[in-house]
């Protein structure tokens, strides 16, 4: 009888334009007993990279910090596509330019404080819109990661079924964060931001993780094994990448144990399969 293999669970932080200073972080670890121990932070300097790493056989559940669907409002206004995959199709043969001058002209002819669409997610996840191409480029991130997930044959349940062994799920450390540290920011690519207090903010939400304090690791009986020097290396990053990237394997792993449980989508509620949903919202 053949020994199955073991579960992977993935927690990836994106960026549309990774490279040596600030490549792709990829969290790999595995549940046991209720721990989720992080055996490793792999990272891609580039998009081709990290898609063959995706696209490699493997059995994993992974949460991905990027959208992967636009809002059905922006998508009816602008004439595409409302199957999803023909949608991501359309998306993915147009350039960056092209992306925000038809988003910036759907934002122009729209009132003050309603210039972007929102998917029914944002509310509850307290996400950034998808269709937002700056400060955080969403957009970009749409772009670049959800074409490479497809090309990967990754399944997305609830929007395209592909190799069941390899699951993908949008993910959102903002929302784990929140939770515990509320408005605190705990993280900056700018230099001077980088300060004591993010440096403290940050240990705080280590200790509330290793201790399964954040009210979705208590509701599941999860917490976060380190080791000291994981611990010191994810206090240690200021960016956050490394922890954002841990924050989205602990959502992956929720879902894994929800799975499971016996829930059929992996603790996503029904939703639009044109929007898609974000784990754990």
């Amino acid at each position: 009888m053949s020994t199955p293999v073991p579960l992977t669970l993935l927690g990836c932080d994106f960026t549309s334009a990774p490279n040596r200073r600030k490549p792709v972080a990829l969290a790999v670890g595995h549940a046991d007993r209720g721990r989720v121990l992080l055996d490793a932070v792999e990272r891609f300097e580039s998009l081709d990279a990290w898609g063959q790493r995706l696209a490699a056989p493997g059995h994993w559940v992974g949460g991905f910090d990027l959208p992967f669907g636009l809002p059905r409002e922006l998508v009816i206004t602008l004439g595409w596509p409302t199957d999803w995959a023909a949608c991501m199709a359309r998306y993915a043969g147009l350039s960056r330019e092209a992306i925000r001058e038809a988003f910036a002209a759907f934002c122009d002819a729209r009132p003050v404080g309603g210039k972007f669409a929102h998917r029914a997610t944002d509310g509850p996840a307290g996400s950034s819109p998808s269709m937002k191409w700056v400060n955080p480029p969403v957009a970009f991130m749409l772009h670049a990661g959800v074409p490479r997930l497809i090309a990967a044959d990754v399944t997305l349940p609830g929007l395209r079924a592909g190799d069941p062994a390899r699951i993908g799920l949008e993910a959102y450390p903002g929302l784990l964060a929140r939770s515990v540290l509320g408005a605190t920011s705990y993280k900056s690519d700018d230099r001077a931001k980088q300060t004591p207090d993010r440096l403290i903010a940050r240990k705080t939400l280590i200790n509330a993780l290793e201790n399964g304090q954040a009210p979705l690791l208590q509701g599941a009986g999860l917490r976060l094994k380190l080791t000291h020097a994981q611990r010191d290396a994810l206090a240690d990053d200021p960016s956050g990448d490394s922890l954002d990237a841990v924050l989205c394997l602990l959502q992956a792993a929720w879902a894994e144990q929800q799975h499971r449980a016996g829930h059929p989508r992996w603790g996503l509620p029904v939703f639009d399969p044109l929007e898609g949903w974000i784990v754990s919202a």
